[in-house]
């Protein structure tokens, strides 16, 4: 069974929709959540999964302490879903092509340092955008930059609200990415 270890700094509404998605399937599992927030809601959602955890700080991760641990869990795949911090040279380098992130926005507009939740969702107002979505991409050295696996749009009105296009996008991140997920590590095996 494949190896899936998630990446999460806030809430966990994604990890937690991957977790039961695959203890459903026999294919894949989550292995683990790591995060750099101890205070961080998918560390409750994890562990009501029965799901290891482990805490960072921001100092930690650019060490090998990290890249140790994960190394442990033998993941398959790695999956940032909502992880903010920028990923750190030896763990792309040990993991090449197989860590990917989800974007709220259609790349390659509105990516890059700065740009998450709320910061993209208002953005796409201001620029007067019909349309938003997500893009599903492999992480490189740079923030949003990494080549797109799978994109996925929505139509929008015109009065949205940043909270409105919030919902939207997670709409299509509840149902596109685990199953995405899927297909890479069904594809790899």
């Amino acid at each position: 069974m494949k190896k899936i270890v998630l990446f999460a700094s806030g809430t966990g509404t994604n990890a937690e929709n991957i977790i039961v998605h695959f203890n459903k399937k026999n294919i894949g599992t989550v292995a683990a959540v790591f995060c750099n927030n101890p205070n961080a809601k998918v560390l409750d959602k994890a562990k009501k999964w029965n799901v290891p955890t482990v805490v960072f700080s921001k100092e930690e991760f650019s060490t090998d302490k990290v890249l140790q641990k994960l190394n442990s869990f033998q993941p398959d795949l790695i999956v940032l879903a909502g992880f903010l911090l920028k990923f750190p040279q030896n763990i792309i380098q040990t993991y090449p092509n197989k860590i990917i992130n989800i974007h709220p926005a259609l790349l390659p507009k509105y990516g890059g340092k700065g740009m998450y939740g709320m910061h993209v969702h208002r953005a796409i107002i201001e620029n007067k955008e019909t349309e938003t979505g997500i893009s599903i991409h492999f992480v490189n050295e740079h923030y949003d930059e990494g080549n797109v696996i799978f994109q996925k749009t929505v139509t929008l009105a015109g009065n949205e609200t940043p909270e409105e296009i919030a919902e939207k996008v997670h709409q299509l991140e509840h149902q596109h990415f685990p199953e995405v997920i899927e297909k890479l590590i069904t594809h790899n095996s």
